[in-house]
């Protein structure tokens, strides 16, 4: 896909935290949700206004009024180009303030690439343990909006929250790491059966349809993340008897 690449023309207001530009896009498609570089700075693109209405996206050769969220609008001058930054163009704290705005990000494989990131920035043990946990948010965020952008299944995206929480809880214990009954919770709630269901299906799992074995795959792997909840769980804490019941089930899934 070629760089998006925005000309100003003027600048309509600014204050501290963004401003209106009358911008021509003069490479690639200009979409809402995209990250600019100005020099060292970095400016969201949070609307799009052309004749009137609100559009999405505009390409080359084309004008628009555009919204954009940073301090730097009001440096902005006439005939300035703001270029389009890869997802690994940015820094954590740019790629923080990103995800916790909306509208969630726009181009694909954005979502994917910035989950990509986050969780290796997680894994990185050259790096400062409290820098690590900071990437380790940001996935669980990346997460969510990964799930909404390719229409993931609730399952699918619980296995995934699922990893990192035992990752950072793993990693750093319970506190920093996380809440390991936030953990167990979760991930139970989103299980459709009991664990003699489970138990019975996995009897004769080979005989199911192709659905229902990867439905109980999936169920295995998220039980896989959730058990880093139970050696943090008091003992007799009815959470913690689930997991162990579950447990003892998930051995037997396919």
């Amino acid at each position: 896909m070629p760089i998006a690449e925005l000309q100003v023309y003027s600048v309509e207001e600014a204050d501290g935290t963004g401003g209106v530009c009358l911008v021509r896009c003069v490479g690639g498609t200009a979409r809402a949700g995209q990250v600019f570089a100005a020099g060292e700075s970095r400016l969201w693109l949070r609307g799009i206004e052309r004749y009137g209405s609100t559009v999405g996206s505009f390409g080359a050769g084309h004008t628009a009024r555009v919204r954009l969220a940073g301090a730097v609008v009001a440096l902005l001058s006439r005939g300035q180009v703001l270029t389009s930054v890869p997802p690994d163009g940015h820094g954590l704290a740019e790629l923080e303030a990103w995800l916790a705005t909306v509208p969630p990000l726009a181009d694909e494989p954005l979502p994917r690439t910035l989950r990509s990131l986050a969780v290796g920035g997680m894994r990185d043990e050259r790096l400062p343990d409290a820098v690590r946990l900071r990437w380790g948010r940001l996935a669980l965020t990346a997460v969510h909006r990964c799930a909404a952008a390719e229409g993931a299944p609730a399952l699918v995206r619980g296995i995934e929250l699922a990893s990192v929480r035992a990752y950072l809880l793993r990693e750093f214990g319970p506190g920093p790491g996380g809440d390991p009954a936030v953990l167990g919770r979760e991930a139970l709630a989103l299980i459709d059966l009991t664990p003699a269901e489970a138990a019975a299906r996995a009897r004769d799992w080979r005989a199911l349809p192709r659905e229902r074995i990867l439905h109980l795959r999936r169920i295995r792997n998220l039980l896989r993340w959730a058990g880093a909840a139970r050696p943090h769980l008091a003992p007799g804490d009815p959470l913690a008897e689930a997991l162990e019941a579950w447990s003892r089930v998930g051995r037997r899934l396919p």
